[in-house]
């Protein structure tokens, strides 16, 4: 079971890129060694969000527990999802604005104001997490019950009646909803000017627009449509990448005030680092350490999510192999060894391997154009340390 022998190729996926696959014909791009991530200024970034996150949440609490005391766990939800996490999208769109300020004429932004608003990012994130989690079916989430498992164990303590997965469902729906709506609200009060504000709701609206779209792609792909490598690729560029680097770093210059040209010279560095790391991601997700990830490594294989390295795996598998992939994917009643069995499926056709490849590949691409881009030197010093970060991280 495994590789379909004597299949050497170049495989071109649309206009995404090249890899090279096939014994002796592996390429790889060296690139220096990243600043450290304190270049990032990542601890100021990550404090500063949290307390614009904290600040916030409360205000609503104390709105919702007057409308009623039984919707403070809706808050609590909201907080848990919002507590902890990477703050890497937040900290794509700061650097996004440093890297420009200099080369933008009248009055700047308060920096505590662009941080607030760039904290907005991580609603729009738990939004879709909470959204992510309920069409997947998904059990865990940080390490902690996903929203719709929580509310639903949440029903059955409280004696309610009716049908507990149901209520999970539906509550979970509402809060992604209301964690969309407050991003809104926070982006709205952060602070910045009313001619910054005005800017940055158009990349605001097309980045939720495109992670909306994105996520139906996904479930279209887990249904059959979207097949193949270049499937899986316009998934993880609508559902993930976007929205985690490229508009990020978009925001950022519309609330400087720069101009296209910054526009595209994110868009350079945003997709291929958007996608290296969702591609990141997506091994994680199947090879992770489920005491660094925070969730089980079989619950990507459990659920049936239609990654790159499924895609891969499917094309270079010999029957057998695919037969596995036919029994098993998506089918929760797998056991430990059919779950191991398909890991070494993943690996043994060489698609974890091609898929390391394209990260190495797409991480290098975005770390020359941060080098190329006429950007402020410590806004290229942090968003290449954020670039490495992203894309080698464990979690």
């Amino acid at each position: 079971m495994g590789r379909n022998p004597g299949r050497t190729r170049t495989t071109r996926w649309g206009d995404t890129g090249r890899v090279i696959t096939g014994a002796g014909q592996q390429q790889s791009v060296v690139r220096p060694l990243a600043p450290p991530l304190a270049a990032a200024d990542l601890g100021r970034v990550r404090g500063a969000v949290a307390a614009a996150l904290t600040g916030f949440l409360e205000e609503q609490r104390t709105t919702l527990a007057g409308m009623d005391p039984v919707l403070e766990p809706v808050v609590d939800e909201v907080c848990a999802l919002a507590d902890g996490g990477k703050r890497l999208r937040p900290a794509f769109a700061y650097w996004g604005w440093r890297g420009v300020t200099e080369d933008v004429s009248g009055p700047g932004e308060d920096d505590a104001a662009v941080l607030r608003a760039v904290a907005a990012l991580e609603f729009v994130h738990a939004s879709a997490l909470v959204h992510d989690d309920v069409m997947d079916g998904a059990l865990t989430r940080r390490g902690r019950p996903a929203t719709h498992v929580g509310f639903a164990v949440r029903h059955g303590d409280g004696g309610l009646s009716g049908d507990g997965g149901t209520f999970g469902v539906g509550a979970a729906i509402l809060v992604g909803d209301l964690a969309l709506v407050w991003s809104d609200e926070l982006l709205r009060r952060s602070g910045i000017s009313a001619a910054a504000l005005a800017r940055a709701r158009s990349v605001w609206d097309t980045m939720r627009t495109e992670v909306t779209a994105g996520q139906y792609l996904d479930l279209l792909r887990a249904a059959g449509g979207l097949p193949g490598a270049q499937g899986a690729l316009t998934v993880a560029r609508y559902k993930s990448a976007g929205y985690t680097v490229q508009r990020p770093l978009q925001l950022g210059a519309a609330i400087a005030g720069a101009g296209p040209r910054a526009a595209d010279v994110y868009t350079a560095i945003g997709l291929p680092l958007g996608e290296a790391f969702q591609l990141r991601d997506d091994v994680l997700g199947v090879f992770g350490d489920p005491s660094v990830t925070g969730k089980s490594a079989d619950d990507d294989l459990r659920e049936g999510k239609q990654t790159l390295l499924i895609a891969l795996a499917e094309e270079e598998a010999d029957e057998q192999g695919r037969q596995l992939l036919r029994t098993c994917l998506g089918n929760p009643d797998c056991g430990t060894e059919q779950l191991d069995a398909l890991r070494r499926l993943i690996e043994d056709t060489g698609a974890r391997a091609r898929v390391e490849e394209r990260i190495a590949e797409r991480t290098a691409t975005a770390r020359t154009a941060i080098a190329d881009a006429p950007i402020a030197v410590e806004a290229g010093a942090a968003l290449d340390a954020l670039a490495v970060a992203a894309t080698s991280r464990t979690a």
